[in-house]
């Protein structure tokens, strides 16, 4: 296995054969190495820096009904709210005080928010804080959308593909929705200029090996500038309710792998780790993760932004995550930073 790794680390690739391998046969003392090996090509690159995104979750209503998100159209049992823009900028402005320089805009696909309201809403962020990136997190858009919102200032764009196999997209979501637009979407992403981010959840209902690996050669082949990734968590009022959540170890086995395949990436210790485990974000960040994303949301709607169960830091106010995570992080022998954190593309 160590073989594997080496030449995984070497060479940034291995064949479907490999991967297989490689999942299938590590165990506790092969899976330390990788994880040692994934820290040390990150600090290669970015040093021991943590890159702070805060999260604003600005809207919980969405037209879709992917069968295993809580914000699901079907679910009669959400709380729905919208943030106006002086919300959304009273968020920003509060963040950067605490050192925050990018902002994540998340939300379902929500017609609400029209183009024009979007772009008035990048505008007025880039204007209070010219020094800071504008990330935008809101779905499958048409590319006039997304040259629009990059024209206004928009710096990134995470639309994770959540699994490229085909088969297994349309078994997580209806028959609207399919992984050749979701295709689309980041290929005209990256075409227009953006820092792009796609993803996928790790123990999926349905999921194969195999499925793993079909990712993980798209990741090679389409080679995004961020990729985020964590456990599958079910959601009690979707249709897979009842179904497994994904496994930790997984998880970090994945993101130390994308560590080694992609070097630059931005790779985010998200909050679903910290919700299947007390300190899953440091496990990521020891596994090769360098990005953090605490919620800047205000308290009172944070609870009603429930992709999955159990979500953490729903009632803590910002500046509390903020030191919270510091010294968590610090733990792992990194440190937060101020900083846009932007993609380092080696040469």
């Amino acid at each position: 296995m160590k073989k594997l790794i080496d030449k995984l680390e070497k060479e940034q690739r291995l064949s479907r054969e490999e991967f297989a391998l490689l999942l299938d046969g590590l165990n506790a003392d092969t899976s330390a190495y990788l994880f040692e090996r994934a820290q040390a090509v990150r600090n290669n690159v970015y040093g021991h820096q943590v890159f702070m995104r805060g999260l604003i979750e600005f809207s919980s209503f969405c037209k879709n009904d992917c069968y295993y998100c809580g914000l699901r159209l079907s679910n009669r049992q959400a709380e729905r709210y919208r943030l106006r823009q002086d919300q959304i900028l009273s968020c920003c402005a509060k963040g950067y005080d605490l050192g925050f320089r990018t902002f994540v805009l998340q939300g379902g696909e929500d017609p609400y928010y029209s183009d024009d309201k979007i772009i008035d809403l990048i505008g007025a962020i880039k204007k209070n804080h010219p020094d800071c990136a504008v990330t935008l997190s809101i779905g499958e858009m048409s590319r006039q959308s997304y040259q629009a919102f990059y024209d206004a200032g928009a710096d990134r764009y995470l639309l994770r593909h959540e699994t490229i196999n085909q088969d297994h997209y349309q078994k997580l979501h209806p028959a609207d929705l399919t992984i050749q637009n979701r295709r689309r979407c980041l290929q005209d992403l990256k075409a227009i200029g953006y820092q792009v981010g796609c993803g996928l959840m790790v123990g999926s209902p349905f999921q194969t090996r195999d499925n793993l690996i079909d990712d993980l050669l798209f990741l090679k082949e389409f080679d995004p500038e961020m990729v985020g990734i964590g456990p599958f968590i079910p959601h009690h009022a979707t249709p897979f309710a009842n179904e497994p959540a994904g496994s930790l170890v997984q998880t970090l086995i994945l993101l130390a792998i994308i560590r080694l395949m992609l070097p630059s990436v931005l790779l985010p210790a998200t909050t679903a780790l910290g919700t299947i485990d007390p300190t899953g974000r440091e496990k990521g960040i020891l596994a090769g993760a360098n990005v953090v994303m605490p919620n800047l949301s205000p308290t009172d709607v944070r609870s009603k932004y429930l992709l999955y169960d159990n979500k953490i830091c729903t009632g803590d106010e910002a500046a509390e995550c903020r030191v919270c995570l510091e010294k968590r992080i610090e733990t792992t022998g990194c440190h937060l930073v101020v900083d846009r954190g932007d993609y380092k593309k080696l040469k």
